[in-house]
């Protein structure tokens, strides 16, 4: 018998498999990891028109790229993610490159600094091994515990914990170290 994880991972790659062979199925895809995704988008921007663009942007995306989709086991929300926070760093990028006016003197140059810091930690997790990688995604971005992360992953909760201890401590020390 399939562990429920097993299943739901099953019944996912299947809506995957059919939105790409008939786009008009993508709805399904949408309507179940909408929520998810601008819930993701919006904590990392402060307007709620961007999020809401974003996240539009986001879906605009993953339908155009769907023929492109391999299925790896991975949460199709993970794809998602992925693509979203590809979207965020460019808006900034964008945003960066537009000229604006004076900044109000008591405003400092921290929320650059705060979205130079987050699209290089987007980076640093892509280039994570592939398990802890997973770990970081599901744990921090999809909000899982432990447990359930280690039921996703066929995994003791000490060996979830042991890779999630070991991204965090890589990305911690590039972060510090400027090691990229």
């Amino acid at each position: 018998m399939k562990a429920l994880g097993q299943e739901a991972q099953e019944e996912e790659r299947l809506l995957v498999e059919a939105a790409q062979r008939d786009r008009r199925r993508f709805a399904e895809l949408y309507a179940r990891h909408f929520h998810r995704v601008y819930a993701y988008v919006s904590r990392r921007v402060e307007d709620r028109e961007e999020a809401e663009d974003i996240t539009a942007d986001v879906f605009h995306q993953a339908l155009a790229k769907l023929p492109q989709f391999e299925w790896r086991g991975a949460p199709f929300s993970a794809w998602l993610f992925r693509i979203a926070g590809n979207a965020i760093t460019d808006r900034w990028k964008e945003a960066a490159r537009k000229p604006r006016g004076p900044l109000p003197e008591d405003v400092e140059d921290s929320n650059a600094r705060d979205a130079e810091q987050c699209a290089l930690l987007f980076q640093l997790v892509e280039n994570l091994p592939a398990d802890q990688r997973r770990v970081v995604y599901l744990r921090f971005t999809e909000q899982k515990s432990i447990r359930e992360i280690a039921q996703d992953m066929k995994r003791t909760e000490g060996a979830v914990k042991q890779l999630q201890f070991r991204a965090l401590e890589k990305l911690r020390a590039q972060m510090e170290g400027g090691d990229v």
